[in-house]
């Protein structure tokens, strides 16, 4: 009862109060297609009760973070991490103080979520600490697979934000261009790695191995069209589903049909507009959804009031450190296609 007192207590902070991390951490999906021979595609759909202000960013190599700041707030006093960005990246940001959502120039994508259960354990200060909010975009700016970002997850501890009595409980999904898939979860202080190609779908509460159980209680093996299949926003549902129609899709003819292909698996467990949620009252709309063609290196987004797709292709973009770190506000109705050229550079880098 009292998360659930928190949780809404929370959605009555004002848009100016939400400028720090605590909000982001909200209830989405991440579905992984890496099955197909056309290209390994991700998706991720972004649900939360108001506008996270999404960005999207072009992240070049060679920028000096500081993972101990949340904004300007110093909040991981002991042994903050400290890097210079090996690796350039696009990514979505929220509210201005990290990103949540994105892929570096290698092809490694990641993905943070909410997890109720998240616990990061006690500061070990042997460790440096990262603030949550910034978790993902180390890995992103240090390595170049699945397997790379779990070794340099080794030196580092995510450290729990908290503010107006609520908790960055974050759980992080990250995939690379060989189809690698890992998920990380921090319980009862603990890291809960599940590492291989077969985890490929993730969502919010309860933890993994719950998730998991679940979706062993069903049999689609002859699934039809009259095969009961849960239908509502919740997590478990939303995990349900995701993997069901994973296993259902065609194999692709192209790149183009796997990104609509992963796509449509997004839409699918997207929450419709003023959906009913954890409380009477309450909604978490879908606010975006993005893909990640980690084969071509491409990126997709869509803001779920737009009819528009907008692509980012990494391809074409020059990620050396003399670059500035550049900035595009997805919420404009002439932008549809390619956008690499809409960017704008940003005088001072947000995190």
């Amino acid at each position: 009862m009292k998360i659930i007192a928190a949780l809404h207590g929370l959605l009555m902070i004002s848009t100016a109060l939400l400028t720090l991390w605590s909000p982001i951490a909200n209830a989405c999906t991440r579905a992984l297609w890496n099955t197909n021979q056309q290209a390994v595609v991700a998706s991720r759909s972004m649900d939360w009760s108001e506008s996270t202000q999404p960005r999207l960013m072009i992240l070049p190599r060679g920028m000096e973070r500081d993972g101990g700041k949340l904004g300007p707030a110093a909040v991981v006093k002991e042994n903050p991490a400290r890097w210079t960005s090996k690796y350039g990246s696009v990514v979505t940001s929220a509210y201005g103080v990290g990103a949540v959502d994105g892929m570096n120039e290698k092809g490694l994508a990641m993905h943070l979520l909410f997890l109720t259960a998240t616990d990061y354990g006690a500061r070990e200060p042997g460790k440096q600490g990262v603030q949550a909010g910034l978790w993902g975009q180390y890995l992103l700016d240090q390595a170049a697979t699945v397997s790379e970002a779990l070794q340099a997850m080794k030196a580092i501890q995510p450290v729990m934000v908290e503010y107006a009595g609520f908790k960055s409980s974050l759980h992080l999904a990250i995939e690379d261009a060989s189809g690698d898939s890992a998920l990380i979860q921090y319980i009862d202080g603990k890291p809960h790695v599940y590492h291989g190609r077969e985890f490929r779908v993730l969502t919010n509460d309860p933890p993994y191995e719950r998730q998991l159980a679940e979706l062993k209680k069903r049999d689609f093996a002859q699934a039809t069209r009259e095969t009961p299949l849960p239908g509502n926003v919740n997590p478990v549902d939303r995990f349900i589903r995701a993997n069901y129609f994973l296993d259902t899709l065609r194999e692709p003819q192209s790149q183009r049909q796997a990104v609509a292909s992963i796509l449509s698996i997004a839409r699918n467990v997207s929450v419709p507009f003023n959906a009913p949620y954890k409380t009477p009252g309450s909604t978490y709309d879908t606010e975006y959804r993005t893909v990640a063609d980690l084969s071509s290196k491409q990126y997709f987004f869509e803001l779920a009031s737009s009819p528009n797709l907008l692509r980012v292709d990494l391809a074409k973009i020059d990620f050396q450190a003399e670059q500035a770190a550049r900035i595009l506000n997805p919420d404009q109705e002439d932008l549809t296609g390619e956008v690499n050229d809409r960017f704008q550079p940003m005088a001072k880098a947000l995190f």
